[in-house]
């Protein structure tokens, strides 16, 4: 009996500092009492309107929210801002509009070079489509076959995956030697703002933790575990951790303007 008041009381406190009731709107904001902001997106209800979005010349994640006048706009995949290229591939409607591959700083980097097919393969969001165009969500790394009978309608990569294992290494977010760590990127062992989604019983969850109350990826990853996601990655980060919605706008840049970042997760 106890147990149950403990699980109905926990409900109630998620439910009391919900942002948008979910009857005619295709997700809810949910304040996660560890500060943390999480969005919950009915794919029933969204339907075709989740996808990525991506700019030429770098914009602000409010920027976008304005020009677009979508329901929410969320940061995304990773890009280099000294040539505003990108470092994720990003995919829209079967098509590569964003290619890291076409991003000669990345390419060219000597240093980076013998990684380069780690980093090629980090993990991305997927809307898969089968023939009768129903579409389903998964997150995988990005040369995983896709399950037949499926194609990709949509995906943007970022990574590091989050759950069920956490990647670091295998995408290039930590490197060892001798087993000791000697580098890191996104400053994945530090505490800093984040950007993750993750994927529930054919709902999507967006995770947006803010300068406020940091969180290394270890931390976002065990975020991801409590709210029982069967999958979860994390998008790019820190500064630019960005979410903006009716109820909501977030910017997470060190001097407290928003960053101008390159592509975006967008519910129309």
């Amino acid at each position: 009996m106890i147990r149950f008041l403990c699980i109905i009381f926990s409900f109630l406190i998620f439910q009391s500092i919900s942002y948008a009731k979910i009857g005619g709107c295709p997700y809810k904001i949910i304040q996660d009492p560890d500060d943390v902001y999480v969005v919950e997106i009915n794919t029933a209800k969204a339907k075709n309107k989740l996808q990525p979005y991506f700019v030429s010349e770098l914009e602000t994640n409010n920027s976008v929210y304005k020009k677009l006048n979508p329901r929410l706009v969320v940061n995304a995949g990773f890009f280099d801002p000294k040539n505003q290229q990108t470092v994720s591939y990003v995919v829209i409607d079967g098509q590569v509009v964003l290619n890291p591959e076409n991003n000669e700083n990345l390419m060219q980097n000597e240093a980076l070079k013998p990684f380069l097919d780690k980093i090629l393969n980090r993990s991305e969001f997927r809307i898969l489509e089968d023939a009768d165009g129903k579409l389903s969500y998964d997150i995988a790394p990005h040369n995983e076959e896709v399950p037949k009978g499926l194609t990709i309608k949509h995906s943007i990569q970022a990574g590091p995956m989050l759950f069920p294992e956490l990647r670091l290494e295998e995408e290039f977010f930590i490197l060892k030697h001798n087993g000791e760590i000697i580098s890191e990127s996104a400053s994945s062992l530090h505490k800093y703002a984040r950007t993750a989604i993750g994927i529930r019983d054919g709902n999507v969850y967006l995770f947006i933790v803010t300068k406020e109350s940091p969180m290394t990826l270890e931390e976002v990853a065990d975020l991801s575990r409590k709210w029982g996601m069967e999958k979860a990655m994390a998008f790019d980060g820190g500064g630019s951790t960005s979410f903006d919605s009716q109820e909501l706008h977030i910017f997470s840049d060190k001097d407290d303007t928003a960053r101008k970042l390159k592509s975006f997760l967008i519910l129309k």
